[in-house]
């Protein structure tokens, strides 16, 4: 059996109970999370060998992710353990016209060191046949983006399809590189890639004619965004973009668009209501179309798997999507009753 390889960095996540304001009350919940972390863990759960590869410190801290990790089935056995200490971020869940907070606390972490001589890439992809990265790791510092590019070239030349998602995060591009310097080069390497109607233009700057604060989405400018970034990089083979409607914290509109060079599609347009957690709604995203594409072949209903997955993530709390593949599915076959399932 093939498996999905990730690398980036894991976080412990520290969230305020509820819908409370960060330290309303003196409690935190604390749990892990983080980009390719979250994509490992929701491919382990939908039964996919996943090997994820990060730098962990090791101290207690360090063994309670691993532990959790390896809970989720993950293949753990590529991450290093060394550096001074585990990244963290503080959740504050948002609610109606309040929007949620991040707030992080990871300079220094174990993967901002790491370097690419650190890893054997032959061990580290024995077996694989799909690399995932995203864009926060190569902007976490200089040194994680020399990684970041290592790996997904080490990928490629082992003839790996690659996804990258984009996800540009402004609080974390400040050691002296502007985002699209970097991730013109990483998206060099990759197959697949996976943006929202921010990503583009400020990870890639690629500009277009699209408002990203308005939460109101013209879904057929998304076509000729596609197509701009296929012209750019051809070496992508599809270009996937997630579409948002931020009507509130609460409720937001869901939908994807793939452009494979040869057809545009869309995927089914889903209402999201009384959203109980949207961090880690991208990652779901991305191991929802890296399972649909591997398991049917067929770019249409893997792209309706990726934002079915990614709807049902947000009724999860945490940053990891705890959904299987039969769930999924009966959403796409259009059961979103909610009924008790007896």
């Amino acid at each position: 059996m093939t498996c999905v390889v990730t690398l980036g960095e894991v976080m412990l996540r520290l969230k305020s109970p509820g819908f409370e304001r960060l330290f309303q009350s003196p409690m935190l919940e604390a749990t892990f999370g983080g980009a390719e972390a979250n994509v490992a863990a929701s491919l382990a759960q939908f039964g996919v060998e996943a090997r994820f590869v990060s730098a962990i410190p090791a101290n207690n801290v360090g063994d309670a992710c691993l532990a959790t990790l390896r809970g989720f089935g993950i293949d753990t056995s590529c991450i290093k353990r060394q550096g001074e200490r585990l990244g963290v971020y503080f959740l504050e869940n948002g609610a109606n016209q309040r929007p949620s907070r991040v707030t992080y606390d990871r300079a220094g972490s174990s993967i901002s060191t790491a370097m690419a001589s650190d890893f054997d890439w032959d061990v580290v992809f024995a077996g694989a046949d799909w690399f995932h990265i995203s864009g926060v790791t190569p902007a976490i510092s200089a040194s994680a983006a020399e990684l970041s590019i290592a790996a997904a070239k080490a990928a490629r030349e082992r003839k790996l399809s690659v996804s990258c998602d984009y996800n540009y995060r402004k609080n974390l591009w400040k050691y002296g590189k502007k985002a699209p310097e970097v991730m013109r080069e990483l998206v060099g390497h990759a197959t697949v890639g996976i943006a929202n109607e921010e990503d583009c233009q400020k990870a890639l700057g690629i500009e277009v004619d699209v408002s990203v604060e308005s939460g109101e989405l013209e879904q057929e400018k998304y076509c000729a965004l596609a197509e701009r970034v296929l012209k750019e990089f051809p070496n992508l083979e599809k270009q996937v973009i997630t579409l948002r409607e931020s009507h509130s914290a609460d409720h937001n509109g869901w939908s994807a668009v793939l452009h494979s060079r040869k057809q545009f599609l869309s995927g089914r347009h889903y209402e999201i209501t009384d959203i109980v957690d949207r961090v880690g709604g991208g990652d779901s995203f991305a191991a929802g179309l890296i399972y649909g594409l591997r398991a049917y072949k067929d770019d249409q209903r893997g792209l309706e798997f990726a934002t079915a997955a990614s709807c049902l993530k947000h009724s999860v709390l945490g940053d990891i999507n705890r959904v299987s593949v039969s769930e999924v599915e009966a959403l796409m076959a259009g059961d979103a009753s909610g009924r008790v399932q007896r």
